[in-house]
């Protein structure tokens, strides 16, 4: 066990202590204090449990960058689980940010950029844990960094085992430390999976309901992400991820919507619509445009098929007759 105390310091020098020496004892950082301070009073209390390091950690209103030249200079490859116990941090990585409070926890990899930000006094339990534990739960762990588990269902797990392991004596045998490292690591897998599974249930929620909007505005032909996501409340990237999870982009799905409805029209032997109106009726913008588009997915001329289905009429007529 090993405690770092800043309090232990001159208040002149406290923050320069926490920059200095305990923002580098885990993994680099570079923390700046929100606001000018005399005095930094932090604390930080370490316990290494086999292949894990955990730590407790309580300090004063900053923001913690640990940015492209941190990175460079990190030792390892790591992801830290913060369980937040008092204060609020706001996390952010890969273009994700989230709130954190207390009794929930977010994960950050230290082989990217990440920061936090705590606009109060804080503390929370963070452990760090090598990515070769992680095992095939890695990627999907990596996928979700800088999002917020609330303390219920999977997460709730999580938080548990992390609170019930601080106590642990980590110099206990081999086989009885991987039991215990197996079951953090099972808990965050089931965490990632149940908010993966989330995800994916949301998007197809949405992937449905951009169907259904594409559907009613196939006629307009300025029919778009930006339309469409403004209607629904949502923003263009996330229309698009919902629509790209079904296997195809926004706009190969109008195009191939526009065109399946123009061949059915085209097949209606009794419509005496022009294939110019029909190509207006599905949102192009001319005759020739729709040809080739029509030509290119189906292979077949609109005429070729407005022709066929006539011809088919008509022998069905005389064998009628």
């Amino acid at each position: 066990m090993a405690v770092w105390d800043v309090a232990v310091r001159p208040a002149r020098e406290q923050f320069g202590y926490w920059r200095e020496v305990i923002c580098e004892a885990f993994v680099p950082l570079a923390p700046a204090p929100l606001r000018p301070v005399e005095g930094f009073l932090s604390r930080v209390e370490t316990r290494p449990y086999s292949r894990i390091v955990r730590a407790r950690i309580a300090s004063q209103p900053q923001r913690t960058s640990h940015g492209v030249r941190e990175v460079a200079r990190t030792d390892g490859a790591y992801v830290f689980l913060n369980l937040q116990t008092a204060g609020t941090c706001a996390a952010e990585q890969r273009g994700r940010r989230s709130l954190v409070r207390p009794g929930q926890f977010t994960i950050v990899d230290t082989t990217e950029p990440y920061h936090f930000e705590f606009d109060g006094p804080w503390r929370m339990v963070s452990y760090r844990l090598p990515h070769e534990i992680l095992g095939g739960c890695l990627d999907a762990v990596r996928r979700q960094t800088a999002t917020c588990w609330p303390g219920e269902g999977a997460g709730a797990v999580v938080a548990a085992v992390m609170s019930s392991m601080w106590d642990l004596d980590g110099s206990a045998r081999t086989a009885v430390t991987s039991d215990v490292e197996h079951a953090l690591v099972a808990a965050l897998s089931a965490a990632t999976a149940e908010r993966a599974a989330v995800a994916v249930d949301r998007r197809g929620a949405l992937r449905a309901e951009v169907q259904r909007q594409v559907e009613q505005g196939l006629s307009d032909p300025t029919l778009s992400v930006g339309s469409i996501s403004r209607r629904l409340g949502v923003s263009p990237r996330t229309l698009h991820a919902a629509v790209s999870a079904g296997g195809e982009t926004f706009a190969a799905m109008v195009r191939r919507r526009r065109l399946e409805r123009a061949a059915a029209l085209l097949a209606d032997a009794g419509s005496r619509a022009t294939i110019t109106a029909i190509a207006a009726s599905v949102g192009f913008d001319g005759p020739a445009s729709f040809s080739r588009a029509f030509r290119r997915e189906f292979g077949r001329a609109p005429t070729d098929v407005r022709r066929a289905a006539r011809d088919a009429r008509h022998g069905q007529t005389m064998r009628t007759e």
